[in-house]
């Protein structure tokens, strides 16, 4: 996938609920759509205080689609309850049909599994149900069981509910459950339970059977789901979820003696499509030039008995293969390195060579200047010492 972003003009604005907006999003060139696997995001290029910013929103239409890429976007407040200018606010609040934005091509690992046949659980909290959306379209006449169940405030901020419903047929279930309804969605019979979604609701709509379950939502929704439906015999490797933090940030939020500091460390570095109800990496970070690096399949055999040192921390550690990442391998070594997106979209983790290589195995978005490294996607070729 290149690097490389390219113009978009707004063909379509759609208000979805009272805090949800849509952008249909044509490429300005007149050239076909990225190809998009459903669960995807796209990054938007921002105008920043000086320099650009990324924000990154999930691709909430069908994959398959030809003519645009919607992504559907929340207006979240900023500090202080003030509006998020960098981000959801400035497209709420400044783009309209017919401007152009500078969008980057799909990314992100959190994808559909088109190749099983396992019936799917698709289970969203708040705005999180966008890239639940678009991998419902794909589900849509595939033969296989879904149940799409979706947790909100109130019908005033479910969005693209209409769209999901017309999906539903005798394959595709859909279950809505509000913690606070208003007398209208009552009148409406427009959910299926009030309060929060727990074990008695699961087993009672959902039928005994093999499922794999996709989750998106708030931290302490994702949390609580992950333990329901492994309580309900679901396997871990059949949970699949994004989460830009540790491997094991899930499963240690979802123990009930973890610490608040420790569940609030975990929210904050969390991608902001799962905290605050937000879907899709929020990084709040400056783009760089843009550079080509070169992006190993595999890792070489060298890389599986390396020595990592950082210098200055004054810690060294063995890569065995064990850890993802150069970023996994220093916060298991007792370190702390800065990062966001642990995706190499935002730069946050940067940092300096000291001596030996290493590769990358994503691709960044913005690769860094010679001499530094991404370490959220990179691992070593060898010895290498970092300046951390």
């Amino acid at each position: 996938m290149g690097t490389g972003f390219r113009a978009f003009r707004v063909a379509d604005k759609r208000r979805e609920s009272d805090i949800i907006t849509s952008f249909h999003l044509c490429p300005v060139d007149g050239g076909a759509l990225w190809p998009v696997r459903p669960g995807q995001y796209l990054t938007l290029k921002m105008p920043g205080d000086g320099a650009p910013v990324l924000k990154t929103y999930s691709v909430s239409n069908a994959g398959a689609e030809t003519g645009y890429h919607r992504i559907t976007v929340k207006r979240e407040a900023g500090r202080d309850g003030a509006p998020d200018g960098l981000g959801s606010c400035w497209l709420h609040d400044r783009i309209e049909v017919g401007d152009e934005i500078e969008i980057a091509p799909p990314r992100g690992h959190f994808v559909l599994d088109a190749d099983s046949r396992r019936p799917v659980i698709l289970l969203s909290g708040g705005v999180g149900l966008t890239p639940l959306v678009s991998m419902l379209h794909s589900l849509k006449g595939g033969g296989r069981d879904v149940w799409f169940i979706h947790a909100c405030e109130n019908g005033a901020v479910h969005a693209l509910r209409d769209e999901v419903m017309g999906l539903a047929d005798d394959r595709i279930r859909t279950l809505f459950v509000y913690r606070t309804p208003s007398e209208a969605d009552r009148d409406a019979d427009a959910f299926h339970a009030e309060g929060m979604i727990d074990k008695a609701f699961l087993q009672r709509h959902l039928p005994l059977d093999d499922y794999e379950a996709y989750i998106c939502g708030p931290v302490p929704f994702m949390a609580a789901m992950y333990q329901l439906l492994q309580g309900l015999g679901l396997p871990k490797d059949r949970i699949a979820y994004e989460f830009f933090g540790k491997a094991t940030s899930l499963d240690a939020i979802a123990e009930p003696e973890i610490p608040a500091a420790t569940a609030a460390r975990a929210a904050r570095d969390a991608a902001p499509t799962i905290r605050a109800l937000a879907h899709l990496t929020d990084p709040d970070a400056w783009a760089t030039a843009e550079t080509v690096v070169k992006i190993a399949e595999e890792p070489s055999l060298d890389a599986m008995k390396a020595d990592v040192r950082f210098r200055r921390s004054g810690v060294s550690a063995h890569w065995d293969g064990a850890a993802a990442s150069l970023l996994e391998l220093a916060e298991n070594a007792g370190l702390d390195p800065d990062f966001s997106c642990r995706a190499g979209i935002c730069n946050t983790c940067k940092c300096g060579i000291v001596s030996g290589e290493v590769e990358y195995f994503e691709e960044p978005l913005s690769p860094p200047e010679a001499g530094k490294v991404l370490i959220c996607c990179a691992r070593p070729k060898g010895p290498v010492v970092l300046d951390l």
